[in-house]
């Protein structure tokens, strides 16, 4: 840790200034990015796609900072991020003051539905940090994810304590100090293309001198067009050369969503929600020999009450990084004739919308804790370009 230290107080702060000078003075288009529990880099993938460039990368797991390591090292020098392997409470922020964007997802644990539910009382959680990285470095805006649990009436009074820290950036003893338009948002990450059926809270703010956010983009992916394609013209089977389906396997739950289909005058404007089938396209039985690497098979898996799996016509349910037990002990796939089995690797990085070429090292157990923490690529980079252009 020492170390760490060392080259957080000797080394940073001059690349640090360097890098947003650079960005500043015209010889590097893209939106500079500092983001905070970074993981193994969903976040960040999609960021990048949006056309932020990090600066840094703040990561405590060590198996995460290998992921980040292997997959973030850019193709200049200049491109490539710091990674702070470190306790966010231990790095002075104020090196970076004037990035673009601070970007994280504080732990969802304490706030997940799933979890002890001890919010602010939860040694895990990291919210105050969050707004100390904004009050140290004043960015331009900032981006934070966490589980659809943070909006439970339980969290009220701290989820609004939290707004109004952020909102003043911190400093609430300055009568003038900075202050940031924030906005809360719900969303479904299979609504913007994940193949994962993931509800997460986006808390965004842009600095009031620099603008202000426009609403969130309108899906552009739904459950009801997937359905039409299934049930109705068949087109999802066809685009996987398989025959049509009994009507006997649609979904009690679907039920409603057809007859509510019969009776709209036009058919839904989206795409269909990706499914599982989708996402797995191309990849072909799990294997030693893949022509990808990290699909080899991992054996059946037992499904049990309150453990089930992903059904391979739909989205994938929501990948867990798994707190008791097997890590991620429902990420699981089950086939048309109900026999399941874990995901691999590969499987779980494509629902996550990582690419083939992105490298995640260490076991399966220590991987698929890193990929149930990620945030979906396609989300991240629908919010990033929400952010981008209410800065440009």
């Amino acid at each position: 840790m020492h170390s760490i230290k060392v080259y957080l107080k000797e080394n940073a702060p001059a690349v640090a200034a360097a890098k947003i000078k650079s960005a500043a003075t015209g010889t590097d288009s893209r939106l500079t990015c500092v983001e905070l529990f970074a993981g193994c880099g969903g976040m960040a993938k999609g960021l990048e796609q949006a056309g932020f460039r990090h600066l840094a990368m703040a990561e405590f797991n060590a198996a995460a900072c290998v992921t980040l390591r292997a997959n973030f090292q850019g193709t200049h020098r200049s491109d490539v991020p710091h990674i702070l392997e470190a306790d966010v409470r231990t790095v002075d922020w104020s090196s970076y003051h004037g990035v673009d964007l601070v970007a994280g997802g504080p732990p969802c644990q304490p706030f997940s539905n799933g979890g002890r539910a001890a919010g602010p009382k939860d040694a895990r959680d990291m919210w105050p940090e969050a707004i100390r990285a904004v009050r140290e470095m004043q960015p331009k805006a900032f981006l934070f994810e966490n589980v659809k649990g943070l909006l439970r009436p339980g969290f009220s009074e701290y989820l609004g304590h939290v707004l109004h820290c952020l909102e003043r950036a911190g400093l609430e003893d300055l009568p003038d100090a900075i202050s940031y338009h924030v906005t809360v948002v719900k969303v479904n990450a299979a609504d913007y293309g994940a193949p994962q059926k993931r509800e997460r809270v986006l808390i965004a703010g842009v600095r009031a001198d620099c603008g202000s956010l426009f609403p969130f983009p309108s899906k552009s992916h739904s459950e009801d067009r997937l359905l039409l394609d299934k049930w109705v013209t068949d087109e999802y089977w066809r685009r996987h050369n398989l025959p049509r389906l009994d009507d006997a396997f649609i979904p009690r739950s679907a039920r409603s969503g057809l007859n509510k289909l019969a009776r709209a005058t036009k058919p839904p404007a989206e795409a269909a929600w990706l499914t599982c089938r989708d996402a797995f396209l191309d990849l072909g039985i799990p294997s030693c020999e893949a022509k990808v690497t990290r699909h080899e098979p991992r054996g059946t898996a037992k499904q049990y009450v309150g453990h089930t799996g992903s059904l391979i016509d739909e989205p994938a349910k929501t990948l867990k990084s798994g707190v008791h037990g097997v890590p991620g002990g429902e990420n699981m796939f089950v086939a048309l004739d109900g026999t399941s089995r874990h995901f691999t690797v590969r499987e779980a990085a494509r629902l996550q919308g990582l690419p083939d070429t992105f490298e995640i090292p260490g076991s399966w157990s220590q991987a698929m804790r890193q990929l149930g923490n990620a945030v979906p690529v396609q989300l991240a980079a629908v919010a990033g370009r929400w952010i981008s252009s209410a800065l440009r």
